[in-house]
């Protein structure tokens, strides 16, 4: 049977250092992603691109570890564009690393969604980037920014955005 880069194998493992829902104690969710050719450039080093890639699979598979199927969002006419980025590189990620993307939500101010992001090696060892995307609700169908998150949606990024107590 051929591999993917999401092993049931990996998958597992993450599991096991996770809990609440794949959330960890500080509110993280940990998506691991094993380098592969196509995420590098020709040094084989990853290019910037894929970390954003990445980042956003980390996010929509967090909240589909609580229930949350954006594909659903999307198909009731709400997107959630990214509106602002913050990237910064600590060290490169080269081809046949495993690393774990680690995101969570920050905060939520009005219809605007802060995320935070750490790259990292499974054992958080290396922090390799950090980051922060600020995402906005928008109607699809008008394309204007809404006024209000609906209220299914703001009841579970308020899961989200509540920390675990230590």
């Amino acid at each position: 049977m051929l591999e993917n880069d999401r092993t049931q194998a990996e998958l597992a493992a993450a599991g096991a250092i996770q809990n609440r829902s794949g959330m960890d104690s500080e509110g993280w969710f940990e998506y691991l992603v094993r380098v592969y050719p196509h995420h590098t450039d020709y040094s084989g080093m990853v290019w910037h691109g894929t970390y954003l890639a990445w980042m956003e699979e980390a996010r929509v598979e967090s909240l589909r570890s609580l229930g949350i199927e954006y594909a659903e969002w999307v198909a009731q006419g709400l997107e959630l564009p990214v509106v602002q980025l913050s990237l910064r590189y600590h060290r490169s990620v080269k081809m046949g690393q495993l690393v774990a993307i680690r995101t969570r939500m920050a905060a939520s101010e009005g219809v605007r969604l802060l995320w935070d992001y750490e790259i990292r090696s499974p054992d958080t060892q290396e922090l390799y980037v950090t980051a922060q995307v600020t995402l906005v609700g928008v109607d699809r169908d008008k394309g204007k920014i809404i006024r209000q998150l609906p209220p299914a949606l703001k009841e579970a990024l308020t899961r989200l955005s509540v920390k675990p107590s230590t």
